[in-house]
């Protein structure tokens, strides 16, 4: 059974507590506010006995499993939490693990009552062809993070600052999305900054985000693609020595260019050819947002001049592995030549 987030909140309120809860997907923020509820139903007093936590690309899961199959030493539950089960993706662990998934499987189709097992995804996707997957999606309640929509994230920012006795117009609101990335996690830590700086007047306005909020590198590298496109040389130029004097490594910087001018080439391919924001999102596996910016920019850029910015880059990029040229000498030289 799929759960919102306010829906696990109230159950466990309520006490309704299942055997087995499946968190996927990557938002840091309320991954560690659904652990904190989860650990608030073991009393402090017996979590040392009745508490586990263990990381599966560490441990086998065969050491979760034996604790949860054991019962609760003087008291009613038992929380055995499972991290990074990366077994349920297509993923391999960097350690060499011979996991026992067919006790985890065993365990998963008959489960003790008494245990409540949290099992902790944070990736956007789980290879549904496995076993274990499909046995964990049969058996357990699942809370998908990965499926958050733009408006979803909205409504849960918003709702925040406003139990805090704050209010937001949407520019602003748009705004502190925009500036980092859309992601809920870093825009969560930002808060506490805007609470502060509009302490006297209780409302943010996007004149207050601006003043506070620093961009992400990816929102940065985003203005510095907008930059490129059009032209733009010493917006380009001077954007980029920023993002170096901040300690950027210039690889870091190029991969994400890269990143962002690719994306920009299949979505202008893909979306005329007929495809649709959400199946852009399913096929690319992307974002939604991101997908929603580059169909934005997508349709005032033509085909040839994405691929030969993105053959520039693909250029930087080896000739900073491969020579002792500076990064900044390189880019100029590739926004001089890439504008005429």
């Amino acid at each position: 059974m799929i759960l919102q987030i306010n829906e696990l909140f109230q159950s466990l309120k309520e006490l309704n507590i299942k055997p087995i809860y499946l968190i996927k997907g990557n938002q840091d923020y309320l991954i560690q506010k659904i652990r904190n509820k989860f650990l608030s139903l073991i009393p402090e007093s017996e979590r040392t006995m009745n508490y586990a936590n263990y990381d599966m690309e560490t441990t086998n899961i065969s050491n979760a499993v034996e604790d949860a199959m054991s019962l609760p030493f003087f008291g009613e539950k038992r929380l055995v939490i499972v991290n990074n089960p990366y077994f349920l993706t297509g993923n391999r662990s960097k350690e060499k693990i011979n996991q026992d998934i067919d006790s985890f499987v065993n365990y998963v189709n008959s489960p003790q009552n008494s245990t409540i097992m949290l099992i902790i995804a944070p990736y956007d996707k789980l290879d549904s062809r496995k076993k274990i997957t499909k046995t964990i999606k049969k058996n357990s309640e699942i809370i998908d993070l990965s499926n958050m929509s733009d408006s979803d994230i909205k409504n849960y920012l918003k709702s925040k600052i406003n139990n805090n006795g704050y209010t937001i117009d949407n520019e602003a609101l748009n705004q502190l999305i925009q500036r980092t990335s859309n992601d809920l996690s870093s825009a969560m830590s930002e808060l506490s900054k805007l609470f502060l700086y509009c302490y006297n007047q209780k409302s943010i306005s996007v004149s207050d985000v601006n003043n506070v909020v620093t961009k992400s590198l990816d929102q940065n590298v985003f203005d510095l693609v907008n930059y490129v496109i059009n032209n733009n040389i010493n917006e380009s130029i001077n954007l980029y020595h920023d993002l170096i004097n901040s300690s950027n490594e210039p690889l870091q910087i190029n991969a994400i260019l890269l990143s962002q001018f690719r994306l920009l080439i299949q979505v202008k391919i893909m979306s005329e050819k007929g495809y649709s924001q959400g199946k852009l999102a399913s096929k690319l596996k992307i974002h939604p947002y991101r997908i929603k910016l580059a169909l934005q920019k997508v349709k005032n850029y033509n085909y040839k001049k994405l691929s030969i910015a993105y053959l520039g880059l693909v250029d930087i990029e080896s000739q900073i592995k491969s020579t002792q040229k500076s990064a900044d000498l390189l880019f100029e030289m590739f926004m001089i030549k890439f504008v005429n």
